[in-house]
């Protein structure tokens, strides 16, 4: 298999990078773009795999409907598409990439069948593939346990607007994940002027329509992916200096991770808000241990766990119970890769990690192994910075999330080998 040798000669870092787009609002903006009854567009939308399946998906359907899509491993897109194609007229059967096979679906379904939808599982049960009768669905009440994806919550709330009898979403006793997820979800529909109720325990949402508000321009433009931002925190904080400017974010985000901002104050970044983005310079180290709850922002995680292994922080991480079912086990695969680096990771039964580095990294042994998992190879990448190169497997997984990212990387000095 194809890999990467990465390594940067100066250390330093300078240059301006033009950050890739939120694939999360990208996705919720598709999915109200395709219900709403007027046309707008949607700009800066991202580039990612997952986005672009979706966008495909839901053009096919109006000009050229299929029986069948197939997702490969794109889980925001089937879980939002089994939501809008249960109140979409027509049968269709979602499938997606093995793995995909083998992440969870059932409580989406369940709650969906309580409001009305016809699905059935064509393999497994409780996992895709899928089948969808659509029909114009009575809504009402649905009981789901947050705890597995917010995303389930969010496929929920972006069709509530359809509902004959609107929606109220009760969760189980357990809280939501992700939170910052259903904040923006939430906060998207608001721009298009439907308006939900979040209470302690449900979401309610009346039958209302999308639409455009008049002071609004006819587009809606996508904000620069905050969980994408996070490499170049880490690159900051392992290089020996840095400046570097990175542009379309904003300071009043309506993403989770943007806590990155606050979160690599520990690890000497310095974040300064310009117009149409952020400079980044390097000052001092103030962590001598870290611990922190990643249940608003676990995908900055896996970031975040490489940084302090390279920079001999013991740290103590939880609210990770979510990166079990990704696109791989999250949890085991920085347990394995970081001890090539001699980092001992310790995972706990309720999925909290106990990181202990051997010393300031020189750089790890071997080849980084990705797992199919797009955030693994950002993740490490950042090591290049490191004594001694870093090498990684299946790199072009990263189009799931970053197509650029290698490109954006030798804009900045970063030297990359191909090696088959």
């Amino acid at each position: 298999m194809m890999r990467y040798k990465i390594s940067h000669p100066s250390k330093s870092l300078q240059g301006v990078i033009r950050l890739t787009a939120s694939k999360s609002e990208s996705n919720r903006a598709l999915i109200i773009q395709a219900i709403c009854e007027e046309d707008f567009g949607v700009t800066n939308l991202a580039l990612a795999e997952d986005t672009q399946t979706l966008q495909r998906i839901l053009e096919t359907d109006i000009v050229n409907p299929q029986d069948e899509y197939d997702v490969g491993p794109a889980g925001t897109t089937i879980r939002f598409l089994t939501a809008y194609f249960s109140c979409i007229p027509g049968i269709r059967i979602l499938t997606g990439s093995e793995r995909m096979k083998k992440r969870p679906i059932g409580p989406l379904v369940d709650a969906l069948r309580q409001l009305g939808a016809k699905i059935e599982y064509t393999g497994t049960e409780g996992f895709p593939p899928v089948r969808i009768q659509g029909s114009s669905l009575m809504g009402n009440e649905a009981t789901l346990d947050p705890s597995v994806s917010s995303q389930f919550v969010t496929s929920l709330l972006l069709i509530a607007p359809l509902l004959r009898h609107g929606l109220t979403i009760k969760f189980n006793g357990n809280k939501p994940v992700s939170h910052p997820y259903l904040t923006m979800t939430l906060k998207m529909m608001e721009h298009f002027g439907v308006y939900g109720q979040y209470q302690n325990d449900s979401i309610s949402v009346s039958t209302q329509k999308y639409s455009m508000k008049e002071s609004e321009h006819t587009d809606y433009e996508v904000e620069g992916d905050w969980s994408a931002a996070s490499y170049w925190y880490a690159m900051v904080a392992l290089a020996k200096e840095a400046d570097l400017t990175i542009l379309g974010l904003k300071q009043e985000s309506l993403q989770g991770d943007a806590v990155v901002a606050r979160l690599f104050e520990f690890f000497g970044v310095r974040t300064e808000f310009i117009e149409g983005g952020i400079r980044l310079t390097k000052e001092k180290v103030n962590a001598e241990n870290f611990a922190y709850n990643f249940s608003d922002c676990p995908d900055i995680a896996q970031t975040l766990a490489v940084v302090v292994s390279a920079l001999d922080i013991p740290s103590l991480f939880n609210g990770l119970e979510t990166l079990t079912h990704k696109e791989t086990n999250r949890l085991l695969a920085l347990k394995t890769e970081l001890a090539k680096a001699g980092t001992e990771v310790t995972v706990s039964f309720d999925s909290v990690l106990d990181i202990k580095p051997a010393g300031l990294m020189k750089g790890i042994k071997g080849v980084v192994q990705t797992y199919e998992d797009h955030r693994m190879a950002m993740s490490f990448a950042p090591l290049a910075l490191m004594d001694t190169p870093v090498e990684i497997e299946n790199p072009q997984v990263v189009k799931k999330s970053y197509p650029g990212f290698w490109d954006d990387l030798r804009s900045v000095g970063f030297v990359i080998e191909e090696i088959a």
